[in-house]
């Protein structure tokens, strides 16, 4: 196995650190928030309180000042145990940033230390019942509404549409909702609202039933009229109309860390089976002594040896700021696709116990499924990837 070089040993006493707080915090509990369909909320005060939130974000908001491969370490250690119920990474690596890098002094005083501390939780909301993967199709309108004197400094937006898919849509007591400011503008009149918990108007639906991530509260979210007041604009003024930018300029690093998700999954699921092949005997012997079972193990290995290796490497440009869409569209796809690979070949060297959800290769292979669909379906990824090579369509 070629050995890593991207962490260094204060690196590697975090993850040890963090998976101590796994087997203490998430492990006892995570089969009981699968049945129940959410997490508690207490494990995110405990992981506020154990500075495992907002890693990134710079001291004075409550965050470590940390390099990001803290973050890809969190990442990998949560996909390596199979608990994907666990919504931190959208938390502290998607929602803190677009506050971090776009919000106003004030927003950021406001909720980069809540979010840090766990006494928010944070959710971005994006997709719609007829928009996914297409951003630009969205439907959500936020439409500016003078003050009741007639002006414009105690007007509002005035928020309308529904969200689905949203992942931690059922905790989240604040909300990054894309919306069109400027609706016949298209993608050049989306904006980003931050929308709290107790909004008039603003309702959680229903906890939607998924074929995996059963411990995610992914849910349906409704605004009716809401009120969003000028300052709960993202980035004040100057960023209305802006939304669209601001969601492609984060794409690369959202992108990365599915392919950082899929490839330490794809190890567990190999490193599960092996264990598994080595004590399961079929006909007088281990199933591991059958050559089938070896050359399989073996092409899987190799594959996600080679997917690694890639994905530590966009990590390195991720780190100097040299990461493209295109390249993070390729670890997306390359990697969600190999992951949903190997847990398909590996639960059937499981057998019918490969088919039992007590097994974690089961629920790691109803788990991986979605990896392919969001961030952006891998249909999408490859025409991103088309389109930097010269090739793109309309």
């Amino acid at each position: 196995m070629i050995e890593r070089t991207l962490f260094t040993p204060e690196h590697e006493a975090f993850r040890d650190s963090f998976r101590r707080f796994i087997d203490k915090e998430i492990a006892p509990f995570h089969a009981e928030w699968e049945e129940q369909g959410y997490v508690d909320r207490a494990v995110w005060n405990k992981a506020g309180e154990n500075g495992f939130l907002c890693t990134s974000m710079p001291e004075e908001f409550g965050g470590s000042a940390a390099d990001k491969l803290y973050s890809v370490i969190q990442i990998e250690e949560i996909s390596r145990s199979g608990f994907s119920g666990i919504g931190y990474s959208l938390h502290s690596e998607i929602v803190a940033p677009y506050i971090l890098h776009y919000g106003t002094p004030a927003q950021k005083e406001k909720y980069l230390p809540k979010l840090a501390s766990g006494e928010m939780i944070g959710a971005i909301a994006m997709s719609e019942p007829a928009a996914g993967s297409d951003l630009q199709g969205i439907k959500a309108t936020a439409i500016w509404q003078p003050g009741p004197s007639g002006s414009e400094a105690d007007g509002s937006y005035l928020l309308n549409g529904s969200k689905t898919f949203i992942t931690n849509g059922w905790h989240a007591d604040l909300v990054i909702v894309v919306a069109k400011t400027r609706p016949a503008a298209g993608a050049k009149g989306t904006s980003l609202l931050l929308v709290e918990r107790g909004m008039p108007g603003f309702s959680v639906g229903q906890r939607l039933k998924k074929l995996g991530l059963k411990a995610q509260d992914t849910s349906e979210l409704f605004f009716d009229n809401v009120r969003v007041p000028a300052d709960q604009l993202l980035g004040g003024p100057l960023q209305e109309n802006r939304g669209f930018i601001c969601l492609m300029e984060q794409l690369p690093w959202e992108r990365l860390q599915i392919a950082i998700g899929a490839v330490a999954a794809a190890q567990a699921a190999i490193d599960w089976t092996v264990a598994y092949v080595k004590e399961r005997k079929v006909f007088g012997q281990p199933v591991a002594a059958f050559q089938n079972t070896r050359f399989t193990l073996a092409e899987l290995q190799t594959e996600v040896q080679v997917a690694r290796v890639f994905v530590d490497k966009c990590t390195e440009l991720l780190l100097v700021n040299t990461l493209d869409t295109a390249t993070a569209s390729m670890a997306k796809y390359w990697c969600s696709d190999l992951q949903c690979k190997v847990v398909d070949e590996c639960v059937q060297l499981f057998g019918g116990y490969g088919y039992m959800w007590e097994y974690p290769i089961t629920r790691a292979y109803a788990d991986a499924r979605v990896q392919r669909i969001y961030g952006g379906t891998n249909e999408i990824m490859k025409e991103v990837i088309t389109r930097a090579m010269g090739l793109g369509g309309k």
